[in-house]
């Protein structure tokens, strides 16, 4: 169970990624997608953070979310200086891609198509 000041960082940490993702993410990765932060755990220690990302317009999700990874020290110094009033570390940040609204998607796609 997690305690409130994670969550608490869990939620800042969501919002001001996906701030950075919305407004930098076409600077560092040179793309147009749209890439959403749908989740955000952060560990006991605030060493580490799993950052759960939703791509959109893309063909190539992992090939996108690699690039990303590549990246991680970018989005990391962009996120510290958001965050820097919040926290003394800024953790390490872990992306997974979540999959979870094309799970959905396809749920749809196959009542639909018994209709």
């Amino acid at each position: 169970m997690e305690s409130t000041r994670q969550q608490k960082i869990n939620k800042l940490l969501q919002r001001d990624l996906g701030t950075i993702f919305q407004l930098e993410s076409r600077n560092i990765l040179g793309t147009a997608a749209m890439i959403s932060v749908t989740k955000v755990q952060v560990s006991r220690d605030l060493s580490s953070a799993r950052v759960y990302l939703s791509l959109f317009a893309t063909d190539d999700k992992e090939g996108l979310l690699n690039d990303i990874k590549a990246k991680k020290t970018a989005f990391r110094t962009l996120l510290a200086s958001k965050i820097r009033h919040q926290l003394r570390v800024v953790p390490d940040l872990i992306f997974i891609l979540d999959d979870s609204l094309d799970y959905i998607e396809n749920i749809d796609k196959l009542l639909k198509k018994d209709d």
